[in-house]
């Protein structure tokens, strides 16, 4: 089983936010590649706190782009 990074972003009403995940190809099936469990936590728990607006773990975890309102 092969590993690599992807960005994922993670999208909420006032946040956009990019993190690095890890994903892995499987041996019986690498057409196409997929999340652990663990990853899946994680990409739950970031759109968790973007929702609870938690920026400093935000930060601390990718890059957070903010919604702007139109003019």
């Amino acid at each position: 089983m092969s590993e690599l990074i992807r960005t994922r972003l993670i999208q909420t009403e006032k946040y956009v936010v990019a993190v690095d995940v890890e994903m892995v190809i499987p041996a019986d099936d690498p057409s196409e590649p997929c999340y652990e469990a663990e990853a899946v936590k994680f990409l739950r728990e970031v759109k968790e706190r973007a929702e609870r607006d938690e920026l400093n773990w935000l930060k601390q975890h990718g890059k957070v782009y903010a919604a702007v309102g139109a003019a």
